[in-house]
């Protein structure tokens, strides 16, 4: 086990990358060195970072380098999935556990049996399901819906969240023994705006993967348009860069990859941060007003819709819902 560790390290030393991961930020392979460690041994571990920062592929690259990588790999985002039908996909059921359960079905932990299972946005598990996924990791055994038995499992539980859940547990939507067993090892993932050099290596690679599946000779980015995107905060981190990107080698004509095919949002960043006065810096709003304005903007901008305010704002619908009731926004 030492030799292959000592391997991978070798080769994130030289290469800036941990397979799909990339990055020569100090605080990423600070995060690779975790990877390995966490890879080497089989405890829960809790991946804290933005949307877009590459969480998921972190929990793959701990179960890919681990000794369960020959089992499944089965990731649920716990956002994505409706509160009264999220533990049934869990658990599974019986035929007839509930109206319309007309076959039984497996759930996702006997699915990632000898596995890794990935909770992804484990802040959005509802709070009355929190306390069945801890007896999951205490007794290491589960019971479909509707079903008499208790099934034994052996998996990996990996959990993922853009929140921090030590508020959650202080305005009572998390619990705390939960947390406290989730994250017996913690990584925590920085925002590409924290990691600015990394994103020349970055935008370089998925100019390679994008300008090879369109069949274009693209073989740089200019500077100009690398400034450009230096320039840019991206609130969708990593994510945001890739779908830039590759946009951009949809629209580039020449073998250098262009301004003109970036997004007029980012150029219009640039012109604007060079004509700005240098003094006129904007006042500093305390962090919740923030995030209050943002959702009264989103569901403004929706009609009121909440899963389409939820979507623009990169969170679960029950997450939204929660902090509607915390800013007294609910009508």
């Amino acid at each position: 086990m030492k030799g292959g560790i000592m391997a991978l390290q070798t080769k994130f030393e030289t290469d800036h990358s941990f397979g799909e991961i990339i990055g020569k930020n100090k605080k990423m392979q600070q995060v690779f060195t975790q990877i390995q460690t966490a890879a080497a041994g089989d405890i829960t571990v809790l991946i804290q970072g933005e949307t877009g920062t590459g969480k998921e592929l972190i929990a793959k690259s701990i179960h890919d380098n681990s000794s369960r990588k020959v089992g499944p790999f089965v990731a649920i985002n716990c956002a994505a999935i409706p509160t009264d039908l999220i533990e049934s996909e869990l658990f599974g059921h019986e035929r007839g556990a509930f109206t319309g359960a007309t076959h039984q079905r497996i759930g996702k932990f006997e699915q990632a049996n000898t596995g890794t299972l990935f909770l992804d946005e484990i802040w959005d598990m509802p709070f009355t399901l929190q306390a069945k996924l801890l007896r999951v990791l205490q007794e290491r055994e589960c019971q479909r819906l509707g079903g008499t038995s208790t099934i034994s499992i052996d998996l990996r539980i990996l959990a993922a969240t853009n929140q921090d859940l030590e508020d959650a547990i202080r305005d009572g939507y998390f619990r705390k023994d939960l947390y406290y067993r989730l994250s017996a090892f913690h990584i925590t993932v920085p925002p590409l705006r924290k990691r600015r050099e990394d994103i020349p290596i970055l935008a370089d690679h998925f100019l390679t993967k994008y300008a090879a599946a369109a069949e274009k000779s693209i073989r740089d980015i200019s500077t100009d348009a690398l400034q450009v995107l230096r320039q840019h905060d991206f609130p969708g981190n990593v994510r945001e860069l890739e779908n830039i990107i590759a946009s951009a080698v949809l629209y580039e004509t020449t073998d250098l990859l262009q301004p003109q095919s970036l997004p007029l949002s980012l150029t219009r960043e640039r012109s604007q941060a060079a004509t700005r006065d240098p003094m006129d810096t904007p006042v500093i709003l305390p962090l919740g007003e923030v995030e209050r304005r943002a959702i009264v903007h989103a569901l403004k901008v929706t009609g009121g819709n909440m899963s389409d305010a939820a979507q623009q704002l990169g969170i679960g619908r029950t997450t939204l819902y929660r902090k509607l009731e915390k800013y007294n926004l609910l009508p």
